[in-house]
């Protein structure tokens, strides 16, 4: 596991697992903050009947002097208050705005609050009403409630991601020494496959092929195939692979003509429908791993006398590569290209050339599309962009 599957797996499954216990204490929470807004409102109501009273206290305690009828209305910082006739239009107001229907009681409309007192008919100014209003603190507590759950959700994705990606490092432990197993392994194998390659084709030339000589054949191009990608893999990293002008026709059918040793072996026909000369500005070590993965991947897993469909065109300024196989299929699409990861493991291999092949498509925006069904097969269709 790389430093960055290592923060993925975290940032991943810590953001899961926060996501779930945040569910599970937002019904808590949710409970806590109707709770208060309920008591919020209950001592809202008592407020404004307190205040309504107070109110008719002093107008009952008024009394005109020296023959003036001039009552001054009290007037509040968080209160608003008026006096309404029998059909609520306004005698003497500071509210700018009622409900559309009103009756003795307390009321909420938008984000105030009322409180309506029915009045002894003709006794105060004439009026029948006494409404007072104040603004509602209800969205100071769903500030509140938000950040608080803001906070939970935060704190619980840092502790999850600091626990996953602790529980990530013996994975990651394993898969360095894998990688160093590999780089080992490259200078003890580099050798003995030269010497292999070597005199399989000196003993070809001089007695002629046979079965067993097939077969030594076709297993020396999948040991080197695999060599390939382990030599890929360690050195992506450190060399530069420039681009350069090719004829991906040509490239391609040297590439089909290379494997199908391989694929006689097991009976598999390899049919090519491949357009002339078509050009390309790409880097043949990188175009190499990508379809000899892809050709190895389709012989490996198809049934045995089958056929390989190997297609090359050029449409619209796009290069499309189609490989398409009558093989197995593929259960799990999205996990092929992690490395080490295995379909079949009855099949061989390390897992790690379409983690390559992931990885240079998506350095060099080429698209692909897999259609693939069990038992009935796959279809990679690469789609490149970079024509020359």
């Amino acid at each position: 596991m790389t430093l960055d599957n290592k923060n993925r797996y975290a940032l991943k499954y810590g953001g899961i697992y926060a996501v779930i216990i945040a569910l599970i204490l937002i019904a808590p929470l949710f409970v806590y903050t109707s709770l208060i807004i309920n008591i919020n409102e209950a001592k809202n109501e008592i407020e404004l009947q307190k205040k309504s009273y107070e109110i008719i206290s002093k107008i009952e305690s008024y009394k005109p002097k020296n023959g003036e009828s001039y009552f001054d209305f009290p007037r509040y910082n968080r209160f608003h208050a008026g006096l309404y006739d029998v059909n609520f239009h306004p005698v003497f107001t500071l509210i700018k705005e009622l409900p559309v229907m009103m009756t003795k009681g307390y009321y909420e409309y938008k984000n105030k609050r009322f409180y309506v007192q029915v009045l002894p008919d003709k006794r105060y100014f004439g009026a029948r009403y006494l409404i007072v209003e104040n603004e509602s603190k209800n969205y100071e507590i769903y500030q509140m409630a938000l950040f608080v759950g803001i906070l939970i959700l935060l704190m619980l994705f840092l502790i999850s991601y600091f626990i996953f990606k602790q529980f990530a490092m013996p994975f990651e432990k394993v898969n360095q020494q894998l990688d160093n197993f590999m780089k080992d392994s490259m200078h003890e194998i580099n050798t003995p496959l030269s010497i292999i390659n070597v005199n399989i084709d000196l003993f070809s030339r001089k007695n002629g092929d046979n079965k067993y000589l097939t077969r030594m054949k076709a297993a020396s191009k999948t040991l080197s195939n695999i060599y390939n990608d382990m030599d890929y893999l360690i050195k992506q990293d450190i060399i530069e692979y420039p681009n350069e002008s090719l004829n991906f026709s040509a490239f391609l059918l040297a590439r089909v003509d290379y494997f199908e040793v391989v694929a006689a072996q097991r009976e598999i026909v390899i049919e090519t429908a491949i357009e002339k000369d078509i050009p390309l500005y790409f880097n043949k070590t990188k175009l190499q791993r990508i379809i000899d993965n892809t050709l190895s991947n389709a012989i490996k897993y198809s049934y045995e006398q089958s056929t390989v469909y190997v297609a090359l065109d050029y449409h619209d300024k796009q290069i499309r590569l189609e490989v398409k196989d009558e093989g197995v299929g593929i259960d799990k699409p999205e996990k092929i290209f992690e490395r080490y990861y295995r379909e079949n493991l009855d099949k061989g291999g390390f897992g790690i050339g379409l983690n390559i092949v992931k990885k240079i498509i998506d350095d060099n925006d080429i698209m692909l599309n897999i259609e693939s069904m069990p038992e009935k097969g796959s279809t990679f269709v690469y789609i490149f962009n970079t024509v020359n």
